[in-house]
């Protein structure tokens, strides 16, 4: 993994401790959705949700449903994030 994957793993790992969840304890899925989020950034100059089909500024990572999304369901639509609970 580069250095500028590493750099986006820390910052939502941050990102989602202070929000009160955590990135998905499965490293290949995160790993597969950073590499989507830096090719839609270099692609479309923002790091749109690789798994939505969508790209406007709600699709922007993290969008704007993932906390709802969370909170019903114990995980964003991609998987990025998690409740603190999931996999439990």
């Amino acid at each position: 993994m580069d250095k500028k994957a590493k750099k986006l793993i820390k910052k939502y790992n941050e990102y989602a401790e202070k929000n009160g969840f955590r990135l998905n304890p499965n490293k290949k899925i995160i790993e597969h959705l950073i590499k989507g989020l830096i090719k839609n950034e270099e692609k479309y100059g923002k790091k749109y949700c690789p798994c939505r089909k969508i790209h406007n500024d709600k699709s922007i990572c993290p969008c704007i449903y993932h906390k709802k999304e969370i909170k019903e369901q114990g995980h964003c639509h991609c998987f990025l994030f998690v409740s603190k609970a999931f996999g439990d």
